[in-house]
């Protein structure tokens, strides 16, 4: 069989399952979790298999490579195959007897069932060995795949120390063949995900054929329904183990070789779990630990391995795997322990290791400055150091945001910051848009009256003109005397009293005035828009083609403008599209064009769009006031407006565009022509 590539997942990431907790970035040793676009990803190049984010992980959003079908394989074939079992199992299979779970692995159909504490045994001795020696030279134990691979990417000057021995289950593959032949199968059952992914890059082929945790043995066991048939109690296969049994448990490997760990001469010292791990690792490489043998492991000894489904707490597990060696210790055969391990005592047990460099160079203390500020911390008083984010400190997070591997957004500081602002800036466009809202309603009264006026004055002022001309006459020929006079006088006092109602009435219609100011036109265009709900499949283009954006007008008429312009083109446009607002000058005067590709503008309706009350929306929808007071707007700056539209796809591409004209100050007129139907296919 030929090797696996050096790199491949062991764990990857469910994306529709993962919230973004960063806890898997916060328990994460090797910081192998990219978090991109809002999403966590686990990097194959960097990643130990320590296993760390599937343990924490509450939504079980990390997924494990697998080798259950190969397994299925395996024992489908004509090989014979056997199952290597981890000396952590009565951690996890603790309701059973060992002796019944030997028989429910062995029902499974493997042809042996052998214990990888004998190939513990093994290692044991050569670290004896190792400690006895007279040599000066500091090693490193590499009984745990996760510390090796950690060690090989993050300190790869540490390779060298790692000390040249393989681990219990490539010990025990190793003698199983010499016993069994070159032909043998071997399944490793344990508690490490990591152990998928052991293998010597010095040897060519695997010396394991599949890797299984115990948590996809209960699959097996579910899968078969082994789990609840009877079967036959078996012991396991020869070789049997001596104290191997307590490799799983932190220090076990220093009893079973017998080294003394004693503080006083100093020459091992043993961490694990995520944290003293990494950091005995970090003293070892400054010199500041000087010992003859470090033995680390990534997790709180085996019996924690991500593999485990138990859920009950360090100690008893501890106690589980110690009754369990209790138990076989009674009924030992010391002899046929020896005869093994003196016919396996010319077996090679070395190992090499080759670096893989992972570590990422050290980015300049300008960026990391740059990237803090970015996030609101132009500080040391505002860098809290929460760990929300995943990461120690802000440093350590700015670090990984110049790294590629993290994103601003994961501070929950900067964030809340952020929403903040989007909430304040949400406030004041709420606060405009009422405001916009306001006048559009108040010019929509006006318009109303201003039509009633008209309508008034249509109706009543001409026979009110020929009332008051024949009284004037009759006043010219009564003689003043006469007692009709003081009559004829009341009727044009009275007639005039109407004609000034009407007068009046007319001119409250005609009240709002242009109250002009220095205003900057892209800032109106920009806040016009924020009081518009724009679709979100309707992209937005703003496009400023003047030098000079300061015009003279007035700044809450004209975002009524504008705002009626998007508003209509946005509405326009029911299956998305482009909304461009271009902003030019022409000598003394600031243009504006509205663009949009909606449906356009039927032809037979062109003429009547900015007469009041007309509308093509529904009953309710509407009220035809909106392009009519827009109108007014317009003329009473002196300003011009019309339009380009096509509703004929065989004539081109559709759409509306609507051209506003505005003089630069006031008393200049604008010298486009004034608006004209349109007919055919543009305007």
């Amino acid at each position: 069989m030929t090797a696996k590539p050096a790199q491949f997942p062991l764990v990857t990431t469910i994306g529709e399952r993962c919230r973004v907790c960063y806890t898997c970035v916060r328990e994460c040793p090797a910081k192998a979790i990219r978090i991109t676009g809002g999403q966590a990803e686990v990097m194959v190049e960097r990643c130990i298999g320590c296993g760390n984010c599937v343990k924490v992980c509450s939504q079980e959003a990390k997924q494990v490579l697998s080798d259950i079908d190969r397994v299925y394989d395996l024992l489908a074939s004509d090989h014979r195959v056997s199952a290597c079992i981890a000396p952590s199992f009565p951690a996890e299979f603790y309701t059973m007897d060992c002796l019944e779970f030997v028989g429910r692995v062995r029902a499974l159909g493997f042809d042996y069932v052998h214990e990888v504490a004998f190939g513990a045994d093994l290692v044991a001795e050569q670290y004896r060995q190792l400690t006895e020696s007279t040599e000066t030279t500091q090693y490193i134990a590499g009984n745990c795949p996760a510390i090796i691979e950690y060690i090989c990417r993050f300190h790869p000057g540490l390779v060298d120390t790692l000390a040249p021995v393989v681990s219990p289950m490539l010990a025990t593959a190793r003698a199983l063949r010499n016993l069994l032949g070159d032909d043998l199968k071997i399944v490793f059952v344990g508690p490490c995900i990591a152990k998928k992914g052991e293998h010597d890059p010095l040897r060519p082929v695997d010396e394991i054929d599949a890797v299984i945790t115990f948590i996809e043995l209960n699959q097996i066991f579910h899968e078969t329904g082994m789990d609840v048939k009877p079967v036959e109690t078996s012991d396991f296969d020869e070789p049997h183990s001596h104290r191997g049994s307590l490799f799983p448990i932190s220090r076990g490997m220093l009893q079973t070789a017998h080294i003394n760990d004693d503080l006083i001469p100093g020459n091992v010292v043993a961490a694990d779990g995520r944290n003293d791990f990494v950091e005995a690792i970090k003293e070892f490489e400054t010199g500041d630990l000087r010992v003859k043998l470090l033995e680390t492991l990534c997790c709180n000894g085996c019996i924690m391995g991500p593999g485990m489904s138990s859920r009950q707490p360090l100690f008893r597990r501890r106690s589980h795997v110690i009754n369990y060696l209790k138990k076989r210790q009674s009924h030992w055969n010391r002899s046929q322990w020896e005869t093994y391990q003196n016919r396996l005592s010319g077996l090679d047990l070395s190992r090499g290791y080759l670096s893989n460099d992972q570590c990422f160079p050290a980015p300049p203390q300008g960026e990391i400055d740059k990237i803090l500020k970015g996030m609101g911390k132009t500080s040391t008083r505002d860098e809290l150091n929460c760990g929300a984010c995943g990461y120690h400190s802000c440093r350590e997070h700015a670090v990984a945001i110049y790294q590629g591997i993290a994103e601003s957004e994961m501070c929950l500081p900067y964030s809340i910051d952020q929403l903040k602002k989007i909430l304040n800036e949400l406030s004041v466009s709420h606060q405009e848009l009422a405001s916009v809202q306001e006048a559009l309603m108040h010019s929509e009264r006006l318009a109303s009256m201003g039509q009633l006026a008209a309508g008034i004055a249509h109706e009543i002022n001409n026979p009110l003109g020929i009332v008051l001309m024949y009284a004037h006459l009759l006043l010219d020929e009564c003689d003043p005397k006469s007692g009709l006079n003081n009559d004829i006088k009341m009727i044009v006092e009275q007639t005039d009293r109407c004609k000034q109602i009407v007068t009046g009435l007319l001119n409250f219609a005609r009240q709002n005035k242009v109250n002009r100011q220095s205003t900057d036109v892209l800032k109106l265009v920009e806040q016009s828009l924020r009081t518009v709900l724009i679709p979100a499949t309707v992209t937005v283009r703003v496009i400023p083609k003047c030098a000079d954006l300061l015009v003279e007008l007035d700044a809450n008429q004209i975002t009524q403008v504008l705002t009626n312009l998007m508003v209509n083109a946005c509405e326009s446009m029911p299956d998305g599209g482009r909304l461009d607002i271009e902003i030019a000058d022409e000598k003394d005067q600031i243009c504006f064009s509205v663009t949009d590709t909606g449906i356009g503008i039927p032809p037979d309706i062109r003429t009547k769009i900015f007469e009041p009350f007309f509308t093509t929306k529904q009953m309710g929808k509407g009220t035809g006031l909106g392009l009519a007071v827009t109108y007014g707007i317009v003329k009473m700056h002196g300003g011009d407006i019309r339009f380009e539209s096509n509703c004929d796809p065989d004539c081109g591409p559709t759409g509306t565009t609507f051209f506003l004209t505005l003089p630069r100050q006031p008393g200049t007129i604008s010298q486009n022509g004034r608006h004209k139907p349109i007919s055919g296919c543009s305007g």
